[in-house]
C-alpha cells in the first residue's frame, strides 16, 4: 500500500494541494500562500496573478539563494535576525527552507544569543504585530481574543510565555512574545510543526524592568507585574479559556519567572497535556548527554554524584529529571535518589534551615544541616572538595564561575570529570571548553549550553556538545500533538531521553560529541515523537485512533505528517 494511500485522510498529511481563498495581490501579500516568483503559468492563470511578477519562473532553490546573497549583504546578527523576521511574514516556505538550507549558521540568528537582542528591543524595532496579546487589564476578553486564532480543531501547539524570565536576560515584558514565536519556529523546523497549526501567546500582566516602563516607545503595560491571586487567576483563565477553544492544543509554558515556573506546571501537568522547557526540556537534554558521558566514564547512576551551581528554574528542572532518572533505574523512592544531588545557589549550598527563602522546586534537593557541619565552607569549590562530584552543571548565569582551581579539584577526585557550562547566552558561560580541557589534561567530558567551536588538546579535536533544547523539546512536542495525549507524564519524558541519548556519537567514540548535532534534528525528532508516542499508547494516555503498532510503519505514519518547506499546488476551495 503506497504512502499517499496509507496516509491521506490524516488531517495534518504534508501532500495534499493547499486551499486559497484569494486573488491578485491579497495571494502575495498573505506568507502562507505567496511563492513570489515561483508561480507556476497555471496558478499565475488562477489566481490573477499575471502583471504583479516578472515573467521568469524560478525554484524554490533559486529564490533561497537570492535571499542568502541578502541576508549575508546584513551588517550584524540584530540586522540579519530583523531581515529574517520580515522574510518570515513575507513567505513562510522561503523562511523555512532558507533555514533548513543554513541551519546551523542561522540558528544563533533566530534564537539564542540574538534572538534576545531582538526581544530587548522589541518595542524599537516593532513592524508587524506576531500572535495572541492577552493582558491582565483585559482577563474578560480571553475567550474572544483567543477566538479570532481559529476553530477548536485549527490549532494543535501553543506557546505562551509572560516575559519574565527570558533567555538570561530577564524581564522583558510584552517582548516576550518574541520568545513564544521563535520557540514555534523552532518547532516547525526541528519537528515539523505545522505552522498554521501554531499560535504564540504572551500573557502582559506588566514588568518589573524600569527601563521598559520609562520607555515612551514600550508597547506593553506600563505598571510593575502583578502578582498572588490575580496573576493565578490570570494565567488560570488563560488556560482555560485556551483548553475551550482548542481541545486539542498542547500547551508549552516558555520562560516564566523562578516562583512561578514551577508551581504553574506542577498545577496543570496532572490536567492537560503540558510541558515547560526551561524545566523539562531543560532537564531531558542535559540528562541524555550526561547518561551518555557515564557511559563513557563507566559511572553507573547509582553511584553518581551531581552538583549542580544556579538553582533556579533550569538548574532545578535539571535536579528534577535526574533525581526521577536515578529513582528509575535503582528502583529507589525518588526523595532518597535526590540525595545523590548538590544544589547551590546565591546563599551556597542550599539547607533545609533555609525554609521559607527556599523555592518549591528548591526544596527538595535542599540538605540536612546536620550533613554540613558549620566549620565547613558551602560555596562551589568547598562543595567540590568534599563531595567530589562526576558531574558539575552550571546554570548561574555567573561567568567563568567553573575557575580552574574549582575544576583541578574536581580532576584530583575522578577519572573523566564530566563538566556542563551551560548558562546562556555564550557571554554567561560558567567555563571555556578549551580551559576545561586543558585544566584536565584532556579527560573532561563537556557539553555547553551554546554553541562553540571544536577544541585541539594533545593532538585530539573535540567537538563541542551543544546541550541545545532544540534537539529534544520539539519531538516530544509532536509526539504528544500526534497521540493525542491527555497528559505528558514522567514516563513519556524518560523514553524521549532514552530516544535523544542513543544517537550519542560518543557511545561509539568516547572523543566524539555527547549530544547528535542539531543538522540531524529532524531525524531525531523522529525517534524522540516514536518514542513518547509508544509510551502515550501504553499508559492509556493516547486518543487518537489508528496509531500504527509496528515501529516502521509508525514512523512513516509521523513523517507523513511533519511539514515540510515546499510549495505545495494551490488550488480555489
Amino acid at each position: 500500500m503506497s504512502t499517499v494511500s496509507k496516509f491521506s485522510k490524516l488531517p495534518r498529511w504534508i501532500n495534499r494541494p493547499l486551499q486559497c481563498p484569494y486573488e491578485g495581490a491579497t495571494v502575495l501579500q498573505t506568507s502562507r500562500f505567496n511563492k513570489g516568483t515561483s508561480y507556476p503559468s497555471e496558478e499565475r492563470d488562477a489566481f490573477k496573478l499575471h502583471g504583479l511578477l516578472p515573467p521568469n519562473v524560478q525554484t524554490l532553490d533559486e529564490q533561497v539563494q537570492r535571499a542568502y546573497q541578502q541576508y549575508s549583504s546584513r551588517d550584524d546578527d540584530l540586522a540579519k535576525n530583523t531581515f529574517m523576521a520580515s522574510m518570515k511574514a513575507q513567505n513562510e516556505v522561503l523562511y523555512f527552507r532558507l533555514l533548513q538550507t543554513h541551519l546551523k549558521e542561522m540558528f544563533s540568528i533566530i534564537y539564542t544569543p540574538t534572538e534576545g537582542d531582538a526581544i530587548e528591543n522589541y518595542s524599537r524595532l516593532f513592524r508587524k504585530p506576531e500572535g495572541c496579546f492577552l493582558n491582565i487589564r483585559d482577563q474578560h476578553s480571553i475567550e474572544s481574543h483567543l477566538s479570532q486564532f481559529g476553530n477548536e480543531e485549527d490549532i494543535d501547539y501553543i506557546v505562551v510565555s509572560d516575559g519574565e524570565e527570558i533567555l538570561g536576560i530577564g524581564d522583558q515584558g510584552v517582548g516576550g512574545i518574541l520568545i513564544s514565536v521563535a520557540k514555534l519556529v523552532i518547532t516547525t523546523l526541528c519537528a515539523g510543526i505545522h505552522p498554521a497549526r501554531q499560535l504564540p501567546v504572551v500573557l502582559d500582566c506588566g514588568t518589573n524592568n524600569e527601563g521598559l516602563l520609562k520607555d515612551e516607545l514600550y508597547l506593553g503595560l506600563r505598571q510593575h507585574r502583578a502578582r498572588g491571586k490575580e496573576y493565578d487567576e490570570f494565567v488560570d483563565r488563560f488556560v482555560q479559556s485556551a483548553r475551550k477553544r482548542f481541545p486539542r492544543a498542547y500547551i508549552h509554558f516558555e520562560d516564566f519567572g523562578l516562583s512561578n515556573a514551577k508551581r504553574i506546571l506542577d498545577k496543570y501537568q496532572s490536567q492537560i497535556p503540558c510541558f515547560n522547557d526551561d524545566i523539562q526540556g531543560t532537564g531531558c537534554v542535559t540528562l541524555a548527554a550526561m547518561m551518555a558521558a557515564l557511559h563513557v566514564s563507566q559511572v553507573p547512576m547509582e553511584d553518581v554524584r551531581v552538583v549542580i551551581f544556579g538553582s533556579g528554574t533550569a538548574g532545578t528542572g535539571i535536579a528534577d529529571q535526574v533525581a526521577d532518572t536515578i529513582a528509575t533505574e535503582t528502583h529507589r523512592p525518588k526523595d532518597e535518589a535526590s540525595k545523590q544531588i548538590w544544589c547551590i545557589d546565591k546563599p551556597g549550598l542550599l539547607f533545609k534551615s533555609m525554609a521559607d527563602k527556599l523555592t518549591p522546586a528548591q526544596t527538595p534537593f535542599a540538605r540536612e544541616d546536620s550533613e554540613w557541619p558549620e566549620a565547613k565552607q558551602n560555596d562551589l569549590l568547598s562543595v567540590i572538595q568534599n563531595v567530589k562530584p562526576h558531574v558539575l552543571i552550571g546554570t548561574s548565569t555567573k561567568p567563568g564561575a567553573f575557575t580552574e582551581e574549582v575544576i583541578r579539584e574536581m580532576a584530583k577526585h575522578v577519572e573523566r570529570p564530566i563538566v556542563f557550562p551551560l548558562s546562556n547566552p555564550t557571554r554567561l558561560h560558567e567555563a571555556q571548553p578549551k580551559d576545561l580541557y586543558e585544566w584536565t589534561d584532556g579527560r573532561a567530558l563537556v557539553a555547553t549550553g551554546s554553541p562553540f567551536p571544536p577544541v585541539e588538546f594533545g593532538g585530539v579535536k573535540y567537538d563541542i556538545a551543544e546541550c541545545n533544547n532544540s534537539t529534544c523539546f520539539p519531538g516530544i512536542g509532536l509526539g504528544a500533538v500526534l497521540s493525542r495525549s491527555r497528559l505528558v507524564s514522567k514516563k513519556m519524558l524518560v523514553a524521549a531521553v532514552e530516544a535523544l541519548k542513543a544517537r550519542s556519537p560518543a557511545l561509539e567514540d568516547p572523543n566524539k560529541p555527547l549530544l547528535p548535532d542539531v543538522e540531524d534534528v529532524r531525524e531525531i525528532s523522529v525517534d524522540i515523537a516514536a518514542a513518547v508516542i509508544k509510551c502515550s499508547v501504553d499508559e492509556g494516555l493516547a486518543l487518537e485512533e489508528g496509531i500504527p503498532s509496528e515501529d516502521t510503519e509508525l514512523r512513516e505514519w509521523i513523517r507523513a505528517q511533519m511539514w515540510e518547506a515546499v510549495y505545495r499546488p494551490l488550488v480555489k476551495p
